[in-house]
């Protein structure tokens, strides 16, 4: 098996893969009222080509920010658009490495966000994810750890899932923005997998620009169609910046980039509409039901699902064998023709804290990831009475201890 630097090289090799759970694009199949999308394209790639740039630009804007209940966001409607979130990372990165500035970087994520880091040589340091589980503790821990110019966090976070979004989680929020006024930080987001908060009933979702907005603090805010919704990558990235930081960060981003595809634009315009008809139906239910499925096959496993704070697109799971290391159980699977992530990577800045845990993608069509996870399920039951026999074989001490 080859020697992987990255996540990314696992997941290009997991897309060989019949059971890949690796990476968290979308690759379950079309909803009813998606594929009657589907079926209009060569119709809206016509009206695409009739339309100037700037009115398919505001109307795809327009309808995410709005559809988020982002309105803030609006104003101004300065967002820039993007291929790709890695592009709009890049293009933060660019601006950081030409301001000499260093980043405190939420740990763990994904590694992307480190490598497009440490590839143009910004300092970087860990932002432990625990230092905002407590909202009382929240800012007296950021002023005690955090040195850098900037702190880069992902909300909700990818693979954990804990998220500061919602009324309940709005006052930590706050807390992290005084921070920055406070101390003259920018605040950067990574906003990529909110989407899959909408429509969800234990959160109340709450304009987070509005506050970022009026506290007058510098910020820069990614969001993503990629991870959502089922448009084989042909996907478009946002982002929102300060007024304050406008003017310099478009100037950097028109060094590179024009514009993006008039026709991708119109086409996911109307993939927004049909969630927002649906309430994101189409999204969540196969989410939802593949998340039951993998809490019920792993039930009293060595595999153990984690509850995350927001129900995102990826599982976190945490291997309760001791003797079992993450690299080791991605390779057994692999073997057997399964593919995971083995949760060292994500830990950027110590990888062997990540050895107890894999991420399961779940963004699969359900018949596909129940054939998966049984699969995974008969490895682990292997594996489970395999360590079962060697401590069973181990020589047990008597009670004089002869």
């Amino acid at each position: 098996m080859q020697k992987f630097q990255d996540l990314t090289q696992h997941e290009v090799e997991a897309l060989k893969q019949k059971y890949n759970y690796a990476d968290a694009h979308t690759h379950q199949s079309q909803s009813d009222s998606q594929l009657e999308i589907v079926k209009r394209l060569p119709e809206l790639w016509l009206e695409a080509e009739k339309t100037q740039q700037e009115t398919l630009n505001n109307k795809f804007i327009e309808t995410f920010y709005k559809m988020r209940g982002l309105s803030a966001a609006l104003n101004p409607n300065n967002v820039m658009l993007y291929y790709a979130a890695s592009i709009a990372t890049i293009h933060i990165a660019n601006y950081l490495l030409k301001k000499r500035y260093s980043v405190s970087l939420l740990e763990p994520c994904f590694d992307n966000l480190y490598e497009i880091l440490m590839h143009m040589e910004i300092p970087i340091s860990p932002l432990k994810e625990e230092l905002f589980h407590d909202v009382d503790k929240i800012y007296e821990n950021l002023r005690t750890h955090v040195k850098s110019d900037a702190i880069f966090i992902v909300d909700p976070n990818n693979p954990t899932g804990f998220t500061l979004l919602g009324q309940e989680n709005k006052k930590a929020f706050e807390q992290v923005v005084q921070f920055c006024k406070d101390y003259d930080k920018i605040l950067i987001v990574d906003y990529c997998f909110a989407n899959f908060l909408m429509n969800d009933e234990e959160f109340e979702l709450y304009d987070t620009y509005k506050v970022l907005k009026e506290s007058g603090i510098k910020y820069m805010a990614i969001e993503d169609t990629g991870k959502t919704w089922p448009i084989q990558d042909a996907k478009i990235a946002m982002l929102k910046v300060s007024d304050n930081l406008y003017e310099e960060m478009y100037s950097i981003y028109t060094a590179y980039i024009l514009n993006v595809s008039p026709f991708i634009l119109n086409f996911l315009t109307e993939y927004l509409l049909d969630s927002q008809k649906c309430q994101f139906a189409s999204t969540l239910s196969i989410l939802n039901t593949n998340r039951e499925i993998l809490s019920e096959k792993f039930q009293n496993s060595i595999l153990t699902p984690l509850k995350p704070k927001g129900k995102v697109s990826v599982a976190w799971c945490e291997i309760r064998e001791p003797n079992l290391k993450a690299t080791e159980l991605q390779k057994i699977l692999y073997k057997e023709g399964v593919y995971v992530l083995p949760g060292t990577y994500f830990f950027w800045h110590n990888h062997n804290q990540g050895e107890k845990y894999i991420r399961i993608a779940l963004a699969r069509d359900t018949d596909n990831f129940t054939e998966g996870m049984s699969l995974i399920k008969s490895i682990l039951d292997r594996l489970d009475k395999n360590f079962s026999a060697q401590v069973a074989a181990v020589p047990q001490l008597s009670p004089s201890g002869g």
